[in-house]
């Protein structure tokens, strides 16, 4: 796995208000050129691990996440009408439907969208619940999105079109497609039809498409640990924003943001709580052992916080192999083995 650079695409400096400075980061504001560090702003937060004795964890065992075969597989989420967003998907943004099936033992139905294929890009599972009892709990179309989750990201080499399709197919545009302040590059924000929202890029051509999942989270620090220690991740970049009161980070598998799947945090000055609705459900990742994988995510829980929800073992009524955890924050991560997966796919 390559290390950790201080690495960021020319229009996300730019939109952030930064500069590359040879190997470093710099964030211009108020005239005055300052390096970014993640350590320098101390985030008031409550850890419920403070008290904890520290667990020091063998630098051997957290070197099979880092070698291991790992990639975005695809984020899933529910949507209020499974084939009014297929519809959406396709002829807005330009998805193609891969595969879409109804499972009425457990109450659902799914559908799978991408701009290429589930063997080698990342894509979305759009979950619809079928039980009677949970649409009149919570409604046909009334998912909470909750305040913690932030939004997908798609690159596109025509964003102005791409707009106006959104626009001309219902989605809502929240800020229109320009160049940012000082800068050439191009981004938009648009909502779809049920109101989760899309941050566009104008790029060239790129082998993910789908480039970016972005969620709140309360300590900025611990969870870019855990993500890198319990998921072999890639510390991409951090940038502090002190003009929007915020902090971000970046991470994935690599080092260019402009040619792999991004991860990105974010961390508002002095929010201590957010709330993760019931609509948002979790992002899937390859890994050759599922079994060696959960091992190291519980030693990592132990030390950061955390917990495996899912043992590892095969999937009810499959044989595809997976285990899932929450972060320290409660975010939920599916680890699936890679030959499992392309046999699944196969079938």
């Amino acid at each position: 796995m390559i290390s950790p650079q201080p690495f960021l695409s020319p229009e996300k400096l730019a939109r952030h208000g930064t500069r590359q400075c040879g190997n470093e980061i710099v964030v211009d504001y108020e005239k005055e050129a300052k390096h970014v560090s993640i350590t320098a702003r101390k985030q008031p937060h409550l850890s419920a691990m403070a008290d904890v004795a520290p667990v020091v964890l063998n630098d051997e065992i957290l070197e099979w996440p880092k070698n291991d075969k790992r990639r975005f597989l695809h984020v899933v989420y529910r949507v209020g009408d499974l084939d009014r967003s297929i519809k959406f998907y396709t002829e807005a943004f330009g998805m193609t439907l891969l595969r879409k099936k109804d499972v009425p033992k457990d109450k659902y139905s799914s559908a799978v969208l991408g701009f290429g294929q589930e063997e080698s890009t990342f894509v979305v599972e759009l979950i619809h619940s079928t039980s009677i009892l949970y649409q009149r709990y919570y409604g046909v179309e009334n998912y909470d999105i909750g305040t913690g989750f932030g939004h997908f990201g798609i690159s596109t080499t025509d964003i102005y079109q791409l707009v106006e399709t959104i626009r001309a197919k219902g989605g809502k545009i929240t800020q229109e497609a320009g160049a940012a302040e000082g800068t050439t590059a191009v981004v938009a924000f648009v909502q779809d039809l049920d109101g989760y929202e899309f941050e566009l890029f104008q790029r060239d051509a790129t082998p993910e498409p789908l480039c970016q999942v972005m969620f709140h989270v309360v300590d900025l620090d611990r969870s870019i640990e855990f993500y890198e220690k319990a998921l072999g991740m890639n510390h991409i970049v951090t940038i502090d924003r002190p003009e929007e009161k915020d902090t971000i980070a970046m991470l994935g598998y690599g080092d260019d943001p402009n040619q792999i799947a991004i991860l990105e945090l974010i961390y508002n000055y002095d929010v201590t709580e957010y709330t993760k609705g019931n609509a948002y459900s979790h992002i899937a990742i390859s890994t050759d052992d599922v079994y060696k994988s959960a091992e190291v995510v519980k030693l990592v829980t132990l030390e950061l916080g955390g917990k495996i929800i899912r043992q590892p073992g095969p999937f009810p009524g499959t044989n595809t192999k997976f285990t899932a955890f929450e972060d320290p924050e409660g975010w939920k991560t599916v680890l699936i083995d890679n030959q499992d997966f392309l046999k699944g796919l196969e079938e």
